[in-house]
């Protein structure tokens, strides 16, 4: 009789591999399970992409559900300690007043602004409130941007340690401002703007500037939005009734011009182009140009039929929002550059471009332009509409500037997802 023993023991030892197996496949499956979990809810790293897809579908759903009232743009104001923007507009009021306050303008009307996020989870988009040109320390009066950089730099790193949002995007969903002569490079000078370029921290965010030209350019090189410099509000109600406005002057311009170009600095200022308007018109009755400071230029302005607008350092002026907002046409005098909010303003239709090559051209190309369209072009003009979308209110008005940067903020963040090097032409 054979012993059964033997039987028993491969029958355990069947019975022991089975189960092994199925407690193998059990904690297979627990792996796989838990690697999952974990992945899915670790955030990703921050990809070398402008913005992220759930941005551009939050955009997307809240087009379609805005009435058309506001700007659907949920904006998060960071409220940063006051030495990044409250202590510089106490220590001197021009701060708020002069060509480069939309940095204050924007930061002010945005706090009033209803649809703004209460808080940040609520967010498409995190404005940051830092005021880089209210330093006026330099002889002339004007802002120096020396500490520019060292300022953002410390904003972003507080909050980048303090707060989440920074870091899910490296900075892409974050908006500063960049109201001075050439924008996200920090620097009024072209030359050495382009040298030290766009710092490395904000490469990836969102700048409102009021530098713009066609084409490449460093200073451009990060997404952004072409905005006016800043003119104070009340400029635009100094002429309630345009069109009867006597206009006794035909061609205005005060400003700047040198006889001799070349400043201590080594550089030719405005490309010499307003010391050529002197040499050419400076004895030309039909031309009003003054080279001396008078508070009251913009009355002179309002009488004036065209008003010169050539580059200082920079393409842009001032003088182009003073121009539509008194009424005068403005005579663009700067190669290739880039005006704001095109889609409301169409520039053709309410002002002229001549080239920096054709001031000699100049009488003539006006002389032209007051035989065929002027009656045309000051109708688009003095539309209110348009003058209105270079006004920074406060508290921001449906359809003013403010009101306009967020229409200008929406389509960037419905745009299809960029490469971060070389995107933006």
């Amino acid at each position: 009789m054979r012993d059964p023993k033997p039987r028993r023991s491969h029958a355990l030892a069947g019975k022991l591999r089975k189960h092994s197996t199925c407690l193998l496949l059990l904690l297979l499956l627990w792996f796989a399970l838990s690697l999952y979990l974990f992945i899915s809810a670790t955030p990703p790293a921050a990809a070398p992409l402008r913005r992220s897809a759930f941005l551009r579908s939050k955009a997307r759903a809240l087009s379609a559900t805005t009435d058309g009232a506001a700007p659907p743009v949920r904006i998060y104001v960071y409220d940063l300690p006051a030495r990044f923007n409250s202590d510089w507009l106490a220590a001197d009021a021009r701060c708020a007043r002069h060509l480069f306050a939309a940095e204050v303008a924007v930061h002010q009307a945005l706090l009033a602004y209803a649809g703004r996020a209460a808080r940040p989870d609520d967010a498409d988009l995190f404005f940051v409130p830092v005021y880089v040109s209210c330093n006026f320390s330099t002889p002339n009066g004007f802002p120096s941007l020396s500490h520019a950089r060292g300022l953002l730099a410390d904003a972003v790193h507080l909050i980048s340690t303090h707060m989440p949002y920074w870091n899910r995007s490296a900075g892409a969903d974050h908006v500063f401002v960049a109201s001075h002569d050439f924008g996200a490079c920090f620097h009024p000078m072209e030359d050495v703007a382009i040298a030290d370029g766009i710092p490395d921290f904000l490469k990836r965010s969102i700048l409102l500037q009021t530098f713009g030209v066609q084409g490449h350019h460093v200073c451009q090189e990060v997404e952004h939005v072409v905005i006016p410099p800043h003119v104070p509000p009340e400029v635009s109600r100094e002429l309630p009734e345009l069109e009867k406005v006597r206009r006794d002057i035909f061609a205005f311009f005060r400003g700047k011009m040198e006889l001799h170009p070349k400043n201590i600095s080594g550089r030719f200022y405005s490309k010499k182009v307003r010391t050529e308007l002197l040499q050419h018109y400076g004895r030309n009755r039909k031309f009003y140009l003054k080279r001396k400071r008078f508070d009251n230029y913009r009355s002179e302005m309002a009488r004036s039929l065209f008003c010169l607008c050539p580059l200082g350092w920079a393409p842009w002026s001032p003088r182009l929002v003073e121009s539509v907002l008194l009424g005068c046409i403005p005579v663009i005098i700067a190669d290739n550059i880039r005006l704001p909010f095109p889609s409301i303003l169409r520039w053709p239709e309410i002002s002229l471009q001549v080239a920096e090559k054709d001031i000699a051209s100049l009488e003539m190309v006006l002389d032209h332009v007051v035989a065929t369209n002027l009656t045309a072009i000051q109708k688009n003009l003095w539309d209110p509409v348009k003058r209105k979308a270079l006004v920074f209110n406060r508290p921001m008005e449906v359809g003013d500037a403010t009101w306009q940067v967020l229409k200008e903020l929406e389509v960037l963040l419905d745009q299809p997802q960029r490469k971060y090097v070389g995107s933006w032409r």
